[in-house]
């Protein structure tokens, strides 16, 4: 590990892991909060938190190269990463972003093969590291855990199969809208929306173009009622009309 790698001494009682910087800092992490060890017993939670160790990654950083060794499962505490690839011609295209509580490489840990992707950290953040024997035992031991690394695996297929659709869209407009209408979730209450909206940079990576036609096919988006700005958030006023956009020919600019 690097120098900025930490240590962690789980509280086992409340299944707590302090991380320690540098400067004596201490940050609690509450690994029952993290989705995939929601399951687990307090005693597997604090083998599991005496097992991590901890990084602080500076925003624009890389955490994993594609092709490189896996030697670890990697969880997301704080900050957001974007998982990427390069194209033969050397351009990048954002496949998948990350937020607090996701984890990822865990291909590597399944396969042992080098990873599959890239992953940098689009601002400040906070990783957790648990190393690639015990996270392998984690998955094969227990069924909740096994569970939802499947489910997880599915997911990616089918997001990484209409995001090989969507870069097919010829007009970059379109490819903005059928982005955001892949991120739609339901709220309580019935309400569309976009949560933790990607960075206009990020949309503009994932859809092969610029910030500046993002931030156009925004505005049409907004003029047009569709959508509304929420602080971090889309409310999607209109979801059927989002739709509807994409599939719409020589309507908005390419």
């Amino acid at each position: 590990m690097t120098d900025d790698s930490q240590s962690a001494s789980p509280v086992s009682e409340e299944s707590q892991a302090p991380v320690e910087s540098q400067a004596q800092q201490t940050i609690t992490v509450h690994l029952q909060n993290i989705p995939l060890l929601s399951g687990l017993d307090s005693d597997t939670l604090a083998k599991v938190g005496a097992l991590m160790s901890f990084r602080k990654v500076e925003k624009d950083s890389y955490i994993l190269h594609k092709g490189a060794a896996g030697d670890c499962l990697l969880f997301l505490l704080a900050g957001r990463l974007r998982v990427i690839d390069l194209t033969e011609d050397g351009r990048e295209i954002g496949l998948l972003i990350l937020t607090p509580g996701d984890y990822f490489g865990e291909l590597s840990i399944i396969d042992g093969q080098p990873r599959s992707a890239s992953v940098v950290a689009t601002e400040h953040s906070l990783i957790a590291l648990l190393p690639t024997v015990h996270a392998s035992a984690l998955i094969h031991s227990h069924a909740s855990v096994a569970k939802q690394v499947m489910q997880r695996l599915a997911q990616k297929i089918r997001i990484e199969s209409d995001h090989r659709a969507i870069l097919g869209i010829q007009n970059a407009h379109r490819r903005v809208f059928a982005l955001l209408a892949q991120l739609v979730t339901v709220a309580p209450g019935g309400l569309a929306v976009i949560e933790n909206v990607p960075m206009r940079q990020e949309v503009a990576i994932m859809a092969n173009t610029s910030r500046e036609t993002v931030s156009r096919a925004l505005q049409v988006l907004i003029q047009q009622g569709v959508v509304e700005k929420d602080l971090r958030r889309l409310i999607v006023r209109q979801p059927e009309r989002l739709k509807a956009m994409i599939l719409e020919q020589d309507k908005h600019e390419p």
